[in-house]
């Protein structure tokens, strides 16, 4: 790193050559885990820690490290006891009970007024369905985007959906996230021309075979130009839209 630095200093690499070479450096090592601190910097998006199965005190020595290097880390999938017990530890991080994700202190996004870029709108068709919309809202808010959320307006309702129109015109990609049959994507497919990530929910009856019955739906759509991630993968959705804001607004990264 030093060498490199001494060369941009010196004239003798452009920082464009010394970004190239950045790409690849620095990783690391933990006793529990490797951490790719560039991620972002190659792929738009920043290593997100994966709570599931760490214990608190992984997930806390992880986000440690990560927070040495960038004032925006994310942990998903946290219980609310290992969130209270990481929080304890490091005091400056929120834990997003709803969302089960630990996140560093966010901004509040300003409301864009210059006819730029409008916002990603997370949907939900129904109540159940929002720890999964509430993950992919705060991903993106985590990432720097513009987000709105428009929950419980599943097709049992349309009225409730084709009352908000104002908000699927404005937003410049829609995730959409429902559980049972899975039919909103569907819907919402017919009323816009913007891009849509569908997101099938592991809710529902027997038959609905843990969100099985969602996905294949969803996959089987007659609306064309729907893309689906996995089950309730909120996360994933929301690192796909903020791709797609990224090419839209021609930023190498987020700002």
């Amino acid at each position: 790193m030093h060498e490199l630095l001494v060369k941009v200093s010196s004239g003798g690499c452009t920082v464009a050559d010394a970004l190239v070479e950045l790409k690849n450096f620095p990783a690391e090592m933990l006793s529990c885990a490797h951490l790719d601190h560039h991620r972002r910097l190659r792929t738009g998006v920043p290593e997100v820690v994966y709570g599931e199965n760490k214990t608190a005190g992984q997930i806390a020595d992880i986000l440690e490290k990560m927070l040495r290097v960038s004032p925006s880390v994310m942990a998903t999938r946290v219980s609310q006891e290992k969130g209270e017990a990481v929080c304890l530890k490091i005091p400056w991080l929120v834990y997003h009970e709803t969302a089960r994700m630990l996140t560093a202190q966010m901004e509040e996004k300003p409301q864009r007024s210059d006819g730029g870029v409008g916002p990603v709108l997370v949907l939900s068709a129904g109540t159940s369905d929002i720890p999964v919309a509430e993950e992919a809202f705060v991903t993106l808010r985590c990432l720097g985007h513009e987000v709105e959320g428009l929950y419980d307006v599943g097709v049992a309702g349309i009225h409730r959906l084709l009352s908000r129109r104002d908000l699927l015109e404005k937003a410049e990609v829609l995730i959409v996230i429902a559980g049972m049959e899975g039919a909103l994507p569907s819907v919402v497919g017919g009323l816009v021309d913007k891009p849509i990530i569908a997101v099938p929910t592991s809710v529902g009856y027997g038959t609905g075979l843990g969100g099985i019955a969602a996905l294949l739906g969803m996959l089987n759509s007659c609306a064309p130009g729907i893309a689906v991630v996995n089950i309730d993968n909120g996360f994933g959705a929301a690192c796909m839209a903020a791709s797609i804001v990224r090419q839209i607004t021609g930023r190498v990264g987020v700002s």
